[in-house]
């Protein structure tokens, strides 16, 4: 069993930075390929971006690419989420979701869709 949970989540304005955290429980964080979600109110879950095991491999969502980073440390059980020149829809709940399977590139996009542990999510609203 793992356990994700995350921080960093706030209140920022148009324009600034956060940056999202996600620690994991256990032993085994290095053989999980990662992503992160977000979902607003109202609307379907978003799929933001996917690590591969090692870190060596991402993927990011076409709208998203360029505003956001997406790096693990695995010495730390953690997985990150740099989020720069926030927009006000970018609003919503994030979340960090694993799935204990090697992967890379798209690959890790098309099979996180389905999660084997996802935490239960982090606030971020960004006001304009």
């Amino acid at each position: 069993q793992v356990q994700l949970v995350e921080s960093g989540g706030g209140l920022v304005q148009a324009g600034g930075s956060l940056r999202l955290s996600c620690v994991a429980s256990g032993r085994t964080f290095s053989t999980y390929s990662m992503g992160w979600f977000r979902q607003a109110p109202g609307k379907d879950r978003e799929f933001v971006a996917a690590i591969s095991w090692n870190g060596r491999s991402t993927y990011y969502a076409d709208s998203l690419k360029g505003r956001f980073t997406i790096s693990r440390d695995n010495a730390k059980n953690t997985v990150y989420l740099q989020m720069n020149s926030l927009k006000p829809e970018d609003t919503a709940v994030y979340y960090c979701a694993a799935r204990q399977v090697y992967c890379s590139g798209y690959e890790c996009y098309r099979i996180l869709q389905e999660h084997d542990y996802r935490g239960q999510g982090t606030q971020v609203t960004v006001s304009s």
